[in-house]
C-alpha cells in the first residue's frame, strides 16, 4: 500500500476474547484499529490475543499477508469510531449494555460504516430498536479464535440497509472470512442453535453419569468432528445414504427421530452439584494446562486441520486458496520487471512446518523451492491453458544448500533468476531470504520443455517462447551465482 492511500480503519468497541480476535483478524489483513475498552487490562489481554495470531494466521496462507496495521487504544467511544468503516460491537452478552454504547457510536459514525454486534444470541431488531439508524445495526458472529476460523454469520433483520449488509459481506470476505448472510433472523442465529443442542444433551450425560466430560469430547473428535470439520452435517449423511443419497438415509433413519434418544426439550438444572461435577471432570481432563497453552495448541491444530483441507480445495480449504489469490493479485499488481530477480514466494513458515529443533524441516525447502519455480513458469507463460495444449516443464535436477535457519512465524522470500533457456533447458536460480535480507538457503533448478502428447523433450512454443527469450534478454546484467552445480 502507497504512503498516499488511505488506511483502513475498523474500531472494535469491547476488547475481550471476542473482540480482541477481530481486531487481530483486521490488523493482520492491513486494517489500523482502534479499540475501546475500559478494562485497565486491555492492552495486556489484547496483546496476547495478537500473539497468538501472529504466530499463527500468517501460517494458513501460501502468500504473504499485508502489512500489518496499527492499532490504538482510546477511552472514548466517540474518538475509537470516528473514521471507522466498520465498527465491531463486542461488549458483554446483557441487551442494557448494548443498546447503551449505540447512541454513542452512531453519533460518531458515518452513515455509510458498518456497525455490527458479535452477539451470540440477540437479533439484530432487538439491538436496532429505537436507533438512530436502525439500518446501519447488523449481527456479525463470528467464532473464536476469530482470526483463524473464517465463517461470520451475517444476520439482517426486516430495516436493514442492502448497501450496509452488502459492505458487510465484502469487507468480511475482503479480511479472509466466509460470510454467510443470514436472511431471516432468529434467536441466536444458526450455528449457536446447533451447538447449544449438543451442549443441551452433553450436559445431561454427564449429569446422569453415562459419560464424563472427556469422554464426550473424545466422541467428538475422533469421530464425527473430523467429518464436520469438512463436509458439515447434511453432506455427510448425504454419503452415509449410500448410492441413493438423502432420500435414502432419511428414510431409512427418520424413525429414529420419534423415538426418546435425546433430551433436546428439556434443560437440567446446572445446581451446585452438576457445576461441581463438570468442573472436577474438567480440571482432571485439562487442569495440567494453562489456558495460554490450550489456546496455542488448539491454535496448531487448526492451522495443521485448515492446512490439510487447504490441499484438497475442499471446505474452508477452498477459501483458503481464493484468499491466496487474492492476496498474490495485489502484491503482482502492475507488469513483471524482467531486469530485476523475480519474486517467486513471499509467505510466512507455517507452525506445522518445523521439526523437533524449532526450525523448518529440509523438506519444506523443496517445497518452497517447488512453488517459486511454479509460479516463475505461471509468469513465464506456462499456465493451465499451456498445460493444456499439451506442453510442460518437468523438472530433472535439484540442489538445496542450507545457510540459515527459518522459524515458525517468520516471513520468508525467494528471489528468483534465470541462468540460462537455451533450446529445450530452463535452468533457474531460487535465493530464500528473511524480512531481514539474510540469506537463508539457495535452490537450484534444472528443468526440461516437454511434450505431453509424447512425454520427449521438446522445444517450447507460443507464448512462453517468447516471453522466456525476453525475460533472459533482459536477467542477463544480473550477477551469476558462483555455487552453481546443475546439468555439470
Amino acid at each position: 500500500m502507497s504512503e498516499s492511500t488511505q488506511r483502513k480503519v475498523a474500531a472494535i468497541i469491547g476488547g475481550g476474547v471476542i473482540g480482541g480476535g477481530w481486531a487481530a483478524r483486521f490488523l493482520l489483513n492491513g486494517w489500523d484499529v482502534k479499540v475501546y475498552d475500559p478494562d485497565p487490562q486491555a492492552e495486556r489481554k489484547l496483546s496476547e490475543v495478537l500473539a497468538n495470531a501472529r504466530r499463527s494466521l500468517p501460517g494458513l496462507y501460501d502468500e504473504v499477508l499485508p502489512v500489518e496495521g496499527k492499532m490504538t487504544l482510546h477511552t472514548e467511544i466517540e474518538e475509537a469510531v470516528q473514521g471507522a468503516s466498520w465498527v465491531q460491537e463486542s461488549v458483554p452478552e446483557r441487551l442494557d449494555i448494548k443498546l447503551a454504547v449505540y447512541p454513542k457510536i452512531q453519533a460518531a459514525l458515518s452513515e455509510e460504516a458498518v456497525l455490527a454486534s458479535s452477539t451470540s444470541g440477540f437479533k439484530p431488531s432487538e439491538l436496532a430498536e429505537g436507533a438512530l439508524r436502525p439500518g446501519q445495526i447488523l449481527v456479525a458472529h463470528p467464532y473464536n479464535p476469530v482470526y483463524l476460523l473464517p465463517l461470520v454469520e451475517i444476520v439482517q433483520h426486516p430495516d436493514s440497509d442492502p448497501a450496509v449488509i452488502q459492505s458487510a459481506m465484502d469487507i468480511a470476505t475482503s479480511i479472509g472470512m466466509k460470510p454467510v448472510l443470514i436472511k431471516k433472523e432468529i434467536d441466536a442465529h444458526i450455528g449457536d442453535r446447533l451447538l447449544e443442542a449438543v451442549w443441551r444433551e452433553s450436559l445431561w450425560l454427564v449429569k446422569d453419569d453415562y459419560a464424563t466430560t472427556e469422554e464426550i469430547d473424545d466422541i467428538i473428535r475422533y469421530s464425527f468432528g473430523l467429518r464436520w470439520a469438512q463436509m458439515g452435517m447434511f453432506e455427510t449423511y448425504r454419503i452415509a445414504g449410500g448410492e441413493a443419497g438423502m432420500g435414502h438415509f432419511i428414510a431409512q433413519f427418520a424413525p429414529a427421530l420419534q423415538w426418546p434418544w435425546t433430551k433436546l426439550t428439556d434443560v437440567p438444572e446446572l445446581d451446585e452439584t452438576l457445576v461441581n461435577k463438570i468442573v472436577e471432570q474438567s480440571d482432571n481432563q485439562s487442569g495440567q494446562y494453562g489456558i495460554r497453552q490450550l489456546e496455542r495448541q488448539r491454535d496448531d491444530n487448526l492451522v495443521a486441520i485448515l492446512r490439510a483441507i487447504k490441499g484438497r480445495g475442499w471446505g474452508a480449504g477452498k477459501l483458503l486458496l481464493e484468499d491466496d489469490a487474492r492476496l498474490r493479485g495485489a502484491e503482482q499488481s502492475g507488469a513483471i520487471d524482467w531486469s530485476q530477480p523475480f519474486v517467486s514466494a513471499h509467505r510466512t513458515v507455517p507452525v506445522d512446518w518445523t521439526d523437533w529443533n524449532g526450525h523448518m524441516n529440509e523438506a519444506r525447502y523443496l517445497d518452497v523451492f517447488s512453488n517459486a519455480c511454479d509460479k516463475l513458469l505461471a509468469a513465464l507463460g506456462c499456465t493451465p491453458d499451456y498445460v493444456e495444449a499439451g506442453h510442460s516443464f518437468f523438472t530433472v535436477e535439484n540442489i538445496i544448500q542450507h545457510i540459515d535457519e527459518a522459524h515458525a512465524g517468520d516471513t520468508v522470500r525467494v528471489e528468483s533468476q534465470i541462468i540460462d533457456a537455451e533450446g529445450k533447458r530452463l535452468h533457474l536460480f531460487h535465493r530464500m531470504l528473511g524480512e531481514d535480507g539474510r540469506e537463508i538457503a539457495t535452490g537450484e533448478q534444472m528443468l526440461i520443455h516437454v511434450s505431453l502428447e509424447t512425454r520427449r523433450s521438446a522445444m517450447p512454443v507460443e507464448p512462453v517462447a517468447s516471453i522466456m527469450a525476453a525475460a533472459v534478454e533482459k536477467q542477463k546484467h544480473l550477477a551469476r551465482p558462483d555455487i552453481l552445480k546443475a546439468g555439470k
